[in-house]
This record gives structure tokens, C-alpha cells and sequence, in this order.
């Protein structure tokens, strides 16, 4: 099990994933991140190779119209679970980590679209 006193992370906004991966992948193996956050994953314009070894990934894809969609890879070696809000209207998604000390710190990747309803941003 990791520690998550000083977690290693990175975001990107990818506008899709499909052909991006590769570089995903040899950055992320390279600085050796703990936590990758991705935005614009746009899951539904290619299909992109989603595993990445060594990590576990969570995924919230958006529905009913093209582009959007959230991704978190978190390196295996971390107990973390999914939490589940319910909510389709916020393309977020949020996950505990525990370390060796068995407490736990969240960690969460949100995309707000240009076009978003005022109404979702006070969820």
C-alpha cells in the first residue's frame, strides 16, 4: 500500500483520448505520477485503449452527446474506491485513496462545458 502524504499528480484536458495514449502513458511512466486526472476524454469519438499498467482506472463517460467525459487512473498499489453522487448533470468523479495510515484523503477530477446550465453549477 502507498503513502498519500505526498501524492505525485497531473491533469490534462485531452479533447479525446484516441490518439493520445501512447504519450499518456510514457509520461506518466516516466515522472512516475500517482494520480492522472483527465477531462475531454470524449470516449465516444475513438476507442481508445484504456487500461494503463500498473493503475487502476475510473471512468465517468458523458451521455447523450459528443465530446466531454472525466478519467482517473490511480496507481495500483492504493486501496481506493468510487464514490458514486447519482448526479448526470456535473461531469465529475470522485475517488478515496487510503495509505499506510489507513486515512483517507479524496481526490476528484471535474469538467465544466462552455455551455453548462447555471443550475448544475450549484451542485
Amino acid at each position: 500500500m502507498g503513502s498519500v502524504a505526498q501524492l505525485k499528480c497531473i491533469y490534462t484536458n485531452a479533447c479525446s483520448m484516441g490518439n493520445k495514449q501512447e504519450e499518456l502513458e510514457a509520461i506518466v511512466q516516466l515522472e512516475n505520477y500517482d494520480i492522472v486526472a483527465i477531462t475531454e476524454t470524449w470516449d465516444d469519438s475513438q476507442n481508445w485503449a484504456a487500461k494503463m499498467d500498473g493503475y487502476k482506472l475510473f471512468r465517468r463517460d458523458r451521455q447523450g452527446r459528443r465530446g466531454g467525459g472525466v478519467a482517473l487512473y490511480v496507481k495500483e498499489c492504493f486501496d481506493c474506491l468510487e464514490l458514486n453522487d447519482g448526479d448526470d448533470k456535473v461531469e465529475c468523479l470522485w475517488v478515496t485513496i487510503r495509505g499506510k495510515a489507513k486515512k483517507a484523503d479524496m481526490v476528484g477530477v471535474c469538467y465544466r462545458p462552455l455551455n453548462q446550465d447555471e443550475e448544475a453549477d450549484i451542485l
